[in-house]
């Protein structure tokens, strides 16, 4: 099933979409991948929709990524008497580590960490970032906050310090369990959240050991100012808006979403955009014009892929959700704007052989108007680097090995089949030009530019261009 766009769509699974008839008509409207979260789902339900996934993809003869989203530690205030209190702006509050119920004065803070961390002038924010005061005081065990931002503030809502980097990772035990359990099962992606430094992203990859790979959620400001350090040590990178809409000014997010993609596609590594691009569909069939807008923004951007969360998890219109979504890029990259805009944020290739590879592929296929680009690849690096060079031409990766093709169902322009390894050269073009004219990418008498290592099926050997022709046995053969 070929797609008629180069950016990939990740739908969010939930009470809307669980069952293997939506998933499977969710695949078909333009899902390339399919995100778990782990803050609503149990290990059970993973299994389960996991399951449903692999018989899809089975269906439909296509690989099909998962991503499973970790919740990462949820900091959260304690009980207040009657559940509801008042904050006045102006007022005083205080955060202790008393456990009886709370009161318009007082609140228990059950996170020791904070009271280690914080200090006078960070800003606390309560439910979402609605209610935002000050830290005037933090003794030992209590920390009093001038209201800034007043209102109601009720039972065990969310408090998130955006000034502070708190002394803890980014994974709670249950996070671990549940990353045991999805590498257990075999799944494509693992999602990092809470992440404020690399060595959260350093400690998942240590746990994962290559059976995953690990995407960085960016939500928080202390990840923002160890960005590169973070991209080179994830595989790819989530700008997730919703969290870090909330931690920083709102104003500031759209600045930061193309800072965060053009630094992802400089390092090579995929980029996600994510949270309400098409939030009204939840409840309505159509979107908003705001919402189409946005959505053409990223792929502008060269995103690597745009993400639905309860547009396909808990909405009324998850699959007209995803065929709006796969509409809007497709007519996105139709525009005569595109490529100019694309490539007007495209930085030089790295100074090593396969990059320079990658690099005059993209050169040769444009300068020749040839037909596709197919890369042989093993581990995906192969095609990251093709896909890093954001080509006119469709991209046509082969691997002979399934968690490689799933991975990369998530990155630009990437189109995967799974192939055994050629036996020698001769069948590598002949095998290359064959699957070419039967996926609808080339026809008898056009040109196509194959890239592959020498040896072959070595890991990250790409050191090798070659022009084809597809010729007529290529049909007759098909």
């Amino acid at each position: 099933m070929r797609r008629n766009r180069r950016v990939k769509i990740v739908a969010t699974l939930g009470p809307s979409s669980s069952d293997p008839d939506t998933i499977g008509r969710l695949f078909a409207a333009g899902a390339d991948v399919f995100r778990i979260n782990m803050s609503h789902a149990s290990t059970g339900m993973l299994r389960e929709l996991h399951r449903i996934i692999r018989r899809t993809e089975v269906d439909h003869g296509r690989p099909i990524g998962i991503l499973v989203d970790l919740q990462g530690p949820k900091l959260r205030i304690g009980d207040l008497a009657d559940d509801k209190v008042a904050l006045d702006e102006g007022a005083f509050f205080r955060f202790d580590r008393n456990t009886e119920a709370g009161s318009p004065q007082r609140v228990c803070l059950p996170h020791p960490e904070i009271f280690q961390a914080v200090t006078a002038g960070d800003t606390l924010l309560l439910d979402d970032g609605k209610l935002r005061l000050t830290v005037t005081e933090n003794a030992q065990d209590a920390i009093t906050a001038k209201v800034v931002v007043g209102g109601p503030l009720a039972s065990r809502k969310g408090i998130s310090l955006p000034d502070t980097v708190l002394p803890f990772g980014a994974m709670t035990e249950k996070d671990r369990s549940d990353l045991d359990f999805a590498l257990n099962l075999g799944v494509d992606w693992i999602a990092l959240s809470f992440v404020q430094r690399a060595e959260d992203v350093a400690e998942a990859r240590k746990l994962a050991r290559g059976r995953a790979a690990i995407m960085t959620k960016l939500e928080k400001p202390a990840a923002i100012d160890q960005l590169d350090p973070i991209i080179e040590m994830s595989d790819a990178v989530m700008v997730a808006r919703g969290d870090l809409g909330v931690e920083m000014p709102l104003e500031r997010v759209p600045g930061l979403q193309k800072r965060i993609t053009r630094a992802a596609r400089h390092a090579g590594k995929p980029v996600v955009v994510a949270t309400q691009m098409l939030e009204s569909m939840i409840a309505s069939p159509v979107p908003t014009r705001a919402e189409v807008s946005d959505v053409a923004t990223a792929v502008f951007e060269g995103a690597d892929a745009v993400m639905l969360s309860a547009e396909s998890a808990a909405g009324d219109y998850p699959v007209e959700a995803i065929a709006m979504m796969d509409k809007v890029a497709v007519e996105v990259e139709r525009d005569h704007m595109y490529d100019a805009v694309v490539h007007a944020q495209s930085t030089e290739p790295e100074a090593t052989g396969p990059d320079a590879i990658s690099a005059a592929a993209r050169t040769v296929a444009e300068t020749l108007n040839l037909a596709a680009i197919i890369c042989y690849t093993s581990s995906g690096a192969t095609g990251l680097r093709a896909a890093r060079e954001r080509p006119k031409q469709p991209i046509l990766a082969l691997s002979p090995i399934t968690a490689t093709g799933r991975r990369l169902a998530l990155v630009w322009g990437l189109y995967c089949v799974l192939t055994n390894d050629p036996d020698d050269l001769d069948d590598m073009v002949d095998k290359a030009c064959r699957i070419a004219y039967q996926h609808g990418f080339a026809q008898p008498g056009q040109r196509v530019i194959i890239s592959a290592g020498v040896p072959l099926g070595t890991p990250g050997a790409t050191n090798m261009l070659r022009v084809a022709f597809v010729g007529d046995d290529a049909a007759i053969r098909e």
